[in-house]
This record gives structure tokens, sequence and C-alpha cells, in this order.
């Protein structure tokens, strides 16, 4: 057995999508080691490289790249089927020597990665270095958390509570995200706040129509605070919204958002964007085989989705297509609602945890460990994991 690699190199060949760079950094701070941010350029047709599973650079504009020169790494995080060929590259280079923890959907097989860290839409296959976790990875915990209540506590004190948290996405894959969505998020999401006497914390995305958040700065019937997103916003209160929320409304597009209300331990409703035959909850039914329960559903919504040639063509995709080149959400909503994490907005909320699930991150971490054979310092469970590195 090779010796123990005490403070490894360690690469993040960044990904250039903002929720997995959300997840790369999450992984990276939680290991607890230094680490190097590589921000790559790609050329317009790289899909060849990864058409081909290769190894090589030929898909990045290397003029415009951070630098990948030695020494090499130890070890190497990414995300992104792009970044694939760059991280065998490498390793590669390393002449092996490089291990490669590779997030999220793969296009090659996970045998040309050391570990794999996946959740449930995507359709990577069982193997031995897969490790399938619930939720995305992300940075939340109750530290960041009380620092962002206590910055935004005093700014919202203005509102009566108790607080209803509304995140929104967009449309993503087969879902669209249009006028009647808005429409319906606005009229449940009222509903909810009515019934439980509670004021409005509403926070957009990049991907949010603007019909959406303009649906919600029309209102004048509930007290609220609205934001519009900003890219690069300092200060942007998604933070200071979750965390001061006494309950969360997440448009159940974005798993990532799913996620992070999860990690502030309130109760989180799933907001279906869809309706009626394209509706999240009957994709989730269909996933679980209650066809029956499915075409009740349907019978009885009478809302209408919005429609789009993109959501209806990547829903043909999902059906005939390649399963590389595309991703089922509705496993996830399966899991996260069988599991008691979250329900559907307008369903009963699901009974207060009595134990809390598994940390994903804490798992990450351990099989990272194991692969490196050494402990990230500062992590939970250091001694056990030490003893039973320390016998491999």
């Amino acid at each position: 057995m090779s010796e123990p690699v005490e403070t490894p190199r360690v690469w993040v060949v960044d990904a250039y999508r903002s929720g997995e760079k959300t997840q790369l950094r999450a992984l990276a701070e939680g290991l607890g080691w230094p680490y190097e941010i590589k921000t790559l350029r790609y050329r317009k047709y790289e899909m060849r490289t990864n058409l081909l599973r290769g190894s090589d650079l030929r898909g990045i504009d290397l003029a415009h790249s951070d630098a990948l020169a030695p020494p090499w790494p130890d070890l190497v995080l990414s995300m992104g089927m792009r970044n694939e060929p760059v991280a065998r590259w490498i390793r590669d280079q390393s002449g092996g020597r490089t291990r490669l923890v590779f997030l999220g959907r793969l296009w090659a097989d996970p045998e040309q990665f050391d570990l794999v860290i996946t959740t449930p839409q995507y359709r990577v296959p069982d193997r031995p270095n897969v490790l399938r976790n619930a939720l995305p990875l992300h940075p939340l915990g109750p530290e960041p958390l009380a620092k962002a209540a206590a910055r935004w506590g005093p700014a919202l004190s203005h509102l009566p509570r108790p607080y209803l948290t509304v995140n929104i996405g967009g449309t993503s894959g087969p879902y669209a995200f249009g006028p009647r969505a808005a429409e319906r998020l606005v009229r449940d999401t009222l509903g909810l706040a009515r019934q439980r006497g509670a004021s409005l914390l509403i926070s957009s995305s990049a991907r949010t129509p603007a019909t959406a958040i303009d649906a919600f700065a029309a209102q004048s019937e509930v007290p609220m605070q609205l934001y519009r997103w900003q890219p690069g916003d300092p200060d942007n209160p998604y933070l200071g919204f979750l965390a001061l929320a006494d309950e969360v409304i997440v448009t159940a597009d974005s798993i990532s958002m799913l996620s992070e209300a999860y990690a502030s331990g309130k109760p989180v409703h799933m907001f279906d964007t869809s309706a009626g035959r394209l509706s999240m909850r009957r994709d989730m039914l269909l996933a679980l085989g209650e066809t029956g329960q499915a075409r009740a559903l349907i019978r009885q919504d009478t809302d209408r989705p919005d429609l789009s040639l993109g959501s209806l063509a990547y829903r043909g995709l999902m059906r005939w297509g390649w399963k590389h080149l595309s991703r089922d959400i509705s496993q996830m909503h399966l899991r996260l609602v069988q599991s008691g994490r979250m329900g559907w907005l307008g369903d009963p909320i699901p009974a207060e945890r009595q134990t809390p699930p598994p940390s994903d991150m804490e798992r990450a971490i351990d099989r990272i460990g194991r692969l490196m054979e050494t402990v990230p310092p500062g992590t939970p469970g250091t001694s056990r994991r030490a003893e039973r590195i320390s016998q491999l």
C-alpha cells in the first residue's frame, strides 16, 4: 500500500453552472484541505472529445483559461460533461497518481473515475465507486444560517411573524415555468399565508421569469419583502430569508434550492411548476408505479400547464432519447416525499423530523478520506475514520 498523503494538493476544476459551482466549493471546503480553483473557457465544439470519451484539452480555450501545469494535484474535484476529458488528462500527466472525484451526471462510465458522487435524478449506473446521495451538496449549516439571521433579522423586523419564505426557480427540463405557473404560485402562496397569518419573504433566481416576480410585486394583500435577483449582488438576502423562515415554499424545479431549504431545518413545501398531464406530481406517481392515482390527479386538476417547445422536446428526449442526455427529477421528488423530508404545496406538511438523516456531506468526506488514505482535518467522526483507515 502506498504511503498516506498528509496534505493532498487539491484542484477544483470548476463547473460552468452556478448550482454546480456551489456544490464543488461546498465539498472542497468540507474536506478542510487547501485547494486551488481552476477556471476554464471552452471551445465552441468541445463535444467531440466527450463523444469519444477522450483524455485531452482539445475542448479548452487554453489562452483564456487558468494554467494546468505541474506540480500535478493529488486530488481533482470536478463536475460537468466538458470537464470529464480535462480531469482524465490531468491524471494522465501525473502518471496515474491523481485521484478523480466527479459530481453529478456523467457522460463516461463511472469506471473512468475514482469516485462519483451523484443523486437520484441522474441515470448513473450502480458501481462500487458510485456514492448516491439523497440531495446535492451545499455549504449551509448552523453557523452560516445563524450569521444570516443576525444580519437580516433587524432589516425585516417590521414584518409580522411568522415568516413564509418563497424561493422561485424557473423553467427546467420537461417543466415550463410561465404565466400560468406564476399565477398558481401566487394564488397558492397567498392562500397558505392567509391561513398562517404570515408575512412573505420572496426571493427570485437567475432563471425566474419576470412574470413570476411581477405577479408577487402586484399583490398587496399580505405583508411582503421581495428580492429581484441580480448577478453578483453581495446584498442578496436569499440565505437570510431561509434562516428566518418559519416555513419554506420552493419551486420543485431546483433540486439545489430544495436541498438548501431542507438544510434550514424548517418545513418545506414543494411547488409543482406544471399541471395536469405534464405535472411533477403525476410524473412522481408514475415513477412510483401508481398509474391509478396519476389518472385521478389529472381528472381533479383543473389548472393548465405552461407549454414550450423546449420543455416538450426535453420530455420526448427523456422518453425516447439516450438516457445520458437527460435527468429525471421525479426520482428526487419521489424520494423527498417518501422519506418525509418535504411535501407538495397544498398537502399536509410532513410530520416533525424525529431523527435527522445521515449527512450527505459527511458521507462524501468519509469516502474521499478513505480514497486518499487519510482523514480530512476537523471533520466529525475523525477518530473513528482514522481507526478504520489505519486497518486498510
